[in-house]
């Protein structure tokens, strides 16, 4: 039997949003077409890939068949690209956008060269990990954590930055006059987080190892009114990546922190059961960009990072990719 690619594709595009509209709306065809390529497809296999019944739903065969109909797709495009000259592209979906992990994924890219990349804004970390579970996306880049419901076992990660936080404070701040600041000493003062706290593994991790009970959080309305609110408030303070740019606040002071120094963990991550094939690839360009920018040096007592953290550092080490800071 013959596998035509149309047909693969569509029921990749269903499986994906497990809704006929959206899919046909996804490949610009109509919902009429999409039905008869999967009712073609269910035929030719001699199963039903679908339940439905209460909406569409993956059937036990369905299920079997979806990750070698990626890799089928993902081997036609490499095929293509073979003949056509033209790589494959990387869809990569970053989240944490008010630290800017743009910046880091394009200094990376400059070391890989001809990479053609597909940029996505993933809204977090949960978010991501479904998209790259069900093929939306072939890597995801930012903090990594332990999901609740145990998905992102199902992932591979690679750590690839350890950046320093910064604490930043109003001109008001009692503190604001500080060389440099312990996070003990934030102690008295008033958390504001960027988004709610129970989306922000870090901050709430780093709250509770340095015993900061007062918080504020609330929704996401972007980094210029998380400053403005900073910037008025004389017990406030955030923390944020050393090297990400700030919008110019008049008064605003970054304090590094030191004793330790909190560190912020960027990562890739990727689904192992449907590689890219540039992935190897595209893993020494982040490291080759690591390697010349310091991006991984850690010094054990000097340095903090939340114990979900450790397991990642422990790989980097047995790999030889971490310095110790001097």
């Amino acid at each position: 039997m013959d596998l035509d690619l149309t047909l693969v594709r569509a029921f990749a595009a269903a499986a994906g949003t497990l809704h006929f509209g959206r899919a046909a709306e996804e490949l610009n065809t109509s919902q009429q077409a999409l039905s008869k390529r999967i009712a073609r497809l269910e035929e030719l296999l001699g199963v039903r890939l679908f339940e439905r019944q209460g909406g569409i739903r993956l059937s036990a065969a369905g299920e079997r068949f979806l990750p070698a109909a990626r890799e089928a797709l993902t081997a036609g495009e490499r095929a293509l690209a073979a003949v056509t000259g033209a790589g494959p592209v990387v869809r990569i979906d970053t989240w944490g956008h008010l630290y800017a992990p743009m910046r880091t994924v394009a200094e990376a890219a400059v070391a890989l060269g001809g990479v053609r990349w597909e940029p996505g804004p993933g809204r977090d970390w949960p978010a991501v990990a479904r998209s790259l579970l069900r093929g939306d996306t072939d890597l995801g880049f930012g903090r990594v954590h332990p999901l609740p419901d145990g998905r992102d076992a199902r992932l591979t990660q690679r750590l690839v930055r350890l950046e320093p936080v910064d604490v930043v404070v109003g001109p008001s701040h009692p503190l604001a006059g500080a060389r440099a600041l312990r996070p003990a000493e934030m102690r008295d003062s008033v958390l504001w987080c960027p988004a709610e706290l129970d989306r922000l593994d870090f901050l709430r991790r780093f709250a509770d190892e340095f015993g900061i009970g007062r918080r504020h959080d609330g929704p996401n309305l972007g980094l210029d009114h998380l400053l403005r609110q900073l910037r008025t408030d004389p017990e406030g303070f955030t923390v944020f990546p050393a090297d990400a740019p700030l919008p110019d606040h008049a008064g605003l002071r970054c304090i590094p922190l030191v004793g330790p120094t909190p560190l912020y963990a960027w990562s890739l991550a990727w689904r192992e059961t449907s590689r890219h094939p540039l992935l190897d690839t595209l893993l020494r360009g982040f490291a080759e960009a690591g390697r010349a920018r310091r991006w991984l040096e850690y010094t054990p007592g000097r340095d903090w990072l939340p114990d979900t953290d450790h397991p990642k550092l422990a790989t980097r080490q047995d790999a030889g990719h971490l310095r110790q800071r001097p």
